[in-house]
């Protein structure tokens, strides 16, 4: 295997670990920043080295289309191409099957798309993904899965789980990079922990370098949701990386962190910029909003990003979806909180101080103490005391994942 996983510290489900991978050392839980076609919008490598960036996902469907995988490989891998020393992870394609599904048709073989490019249809089987993803030449390489969405019932979810659970021998037995590049399996299965179970069951007799959370954040009630990473984390090895897919809320990663994960990814920080939105300690701070228009505070008077140093929240109004400075000045402050909110975690569960890290992010989060009860019952579960933040007898009901759901958004009943 070409990683080596060592714990650090723990505090009771939750765990803060390295991560040795071949390009960089890194330290977990970590978020990493999705980089579609081998860039983060509106920002060099060298700030996202700046702001602690450790690992990129770059996306396979589309880096398969432009600028294809042979022109990458002949370049030296993706690394060279995009100029970034440190680690990458690529997906498999596999979550175009749910948001591109009007191009796509699933068979056993594998999926034909309808490429967007030329409308020329384009078949993307496991070995296919897995030798694009050799050619492209990330740290970490995804198995080609089966995705279905977890607001889908009936047999299909079985069917999608054994298919992901056949597909995951066919890229092992393609994959020819074994010794400088890792191969995550992915726990499919929906909603139903029976065949969550199975998956993951099947997926560790496999002895994988790393294994993914799959099939989450795609419309979900949240108490389903937690459940789901919960009974996942418990079964999961304790000497290998867990990565919940699709995941970018920071509430959502504190939670799971909590119940034992250990990386993440979404687009959610680069996407909720670019609509003028700004992650804070308190949740969000939309920059569109008139009241931003006099105001000469920063964006976040506790944030040290360049943004907040050198910007105000008045200039940034002037820009938002209307400059490409907007965007970018955002992006880089909504990434340079992510990658704080890593590092606190990791160092919180390494200096034994994690339940005051929670309290003291939900206390910020919800000053008046209405925090969800979804959120309530993972922590329960996590053997996390929150009852000196949580006001008595006051909590908000879990309320549908909408995929442009921002946390203030959720309505208190």
């Amino acid at each position: 295997m070409a990683l080596r996983f060592e714990v650090l510290g723990r505090f009771n489900r939750a765990r803060a670990a390295q991560l040795t991978l071949p390009h960089f050392v890194c330290q977990t839980p970590l978020f990493m920043p999705v980089g579609t076609q081998g860039t983060i919008k509106g920002l060099t490598t060298d700030q996202l080295e700046e702001i602690g960036c450790q690992i990129i996902l770059g996306n396979t469907y589309h880096l398969a289309l432009r600028p294809t995988s042979e022109l990458i490989d002949e370049l030296g891998g993706l690394h060279k191409f995009m100029n970034w020393p440190r680690a990458l992870l690529t997906d498999s394609g596999g979550f175009q099957m749910v948001s591109l599904l009007h191009l796509a048709d699933i068979t056993e073989k594998g999926v034909t798309f309808q490429s967007p490019v030329d409308g020329k249809p384009m078949l993307l089987t496991p070995e296919e993904s897995i030798q694009i993803q050799n050619r492209i030449g990330a740290d970490i390489i995804m198995a080609l899965d089966d995705v279905v969405k977890t607001t889908i019932t009936g047999p299909r979810i079985e069917e999608a789980m054994y298919r992901t659970l056949r597909w995951i021998d066919r890229c092992i037995a393609a994959h020819k990079r074994p010794h400088d590049q890792n191969l995550f399996g992915i726990v499919q299965g929906g909603l139903d922990p029976v065949l969550r179970d199975i998956c993951v069951r099947g997926l560790v007799d496999r002895n994988l370098p790393g294994y993914a959370i799959g099939g989450l954040a795609g419309g979900e009630d949240k108490d389903s949701f937690w459940r789901v990473v919960a009974q996942c984390t418990a079964t999961l090895p304790e000497d290998k990386p867990r990565y919940v897919m699709g995941v970018g809320y920071p509430l959502d990663i504190v939670v799971c962190s909590a119940l034992g994960a250990d990386m993440y990814d979404c687009v959610y920080p680069t996407r909720t910029a670019r609509f003028g939105t700004a992650l804070v300690p308190e949740g969000v701070l939309k920059l569109k909003h008139r009241a931003m228009a006099e105001d000469t505070r920063p964006i976040d008077p506790t944030c040290a990003c360049m943004v907040c140093k050198n910007y105000t929240r008045a200039y940034i109004h002037s820009l938002v979806t209307k400059d490409a400075m907007g965007s970018q000045l955002l992006s880089f402050h909504n990434l340079y909180y992510m990658m704080q909110l890593s590092k606190n975690l990791h160092s919180s569960i390494v200096q034994g101080k994690f339940p005051e890290f929670v309290c003291n992010f939900l206390q910020k989060m919800f000053p008046k103490g209405d925090i969800p009860e979804w959120v309530c019952n993972a922590m329960e579960v996590a053997e996390i005391d929150i009852s000196s933040c949580c006001a008595p007898f006051r909590y908000i009901q879990a309320t549908k994942v909408q995929s442009n759901l921002n946390e203030d958004e959720i309505q208190a009943v």
